[in-house]
């Protein structure tokens, strides 16, 4: 979606009743559900976690001062990390593959154990 498309919607929302309410909420929303990706993502060894992070802060900034001044911040680190990732590129490699392994086994764990059914039964739910 381009820029002026984004802005469009925006400003026609604004102009109904509720209407800038509405886009601060659907504005958070979307840039929460990024947000927990990337902490989703923490879970696993390497650089996967920054970039959906640097999503939901760019979807923030766009309504929130806040946010734009952590989305600065956020940037700042993630351009240290992604330095400090290429000067030991063999290593960064492995530790993401690795993790990204492990995750694997973990998707493939829980479907063999059916984990996700007996999460359910023990709180209640299945």
């Amino acid at each position: 979606m381009s820029t002026s498309s984004t802005a469009n919607w925006k400003k026609a929302l604004r102009r109904t009743p509720g209407g800038a309410l509405t886009v601060k909420v659907i504005v958070f929303v979307v840039g929460l559900l990024f947000i927990l990706l990337g902490l989703a993502l923490a879970a696993l060894p390497g650089p996967l976690t920054i970039p959906p992070i640097l999503v939901g802060l760019y979807v923030w900034s766009t309504e929130f001062a806040w946010a734009e001044r952590l989305l600065d911040r956020a940037k700042r680190s993630a351009h240290e990390a992604w330095e400090n990732a290429k000067r030991r590129p063999v290593i960064t490699g492995l530790v993401t593959v690795s993790g990204l392994i492990a995750f694997g086994i973990g998707l493939w764990l829980v479907g063999k154990y059916d984990l996700v059914a007996r999460a359910k039964e023990l709180v209640g739910l299945g």
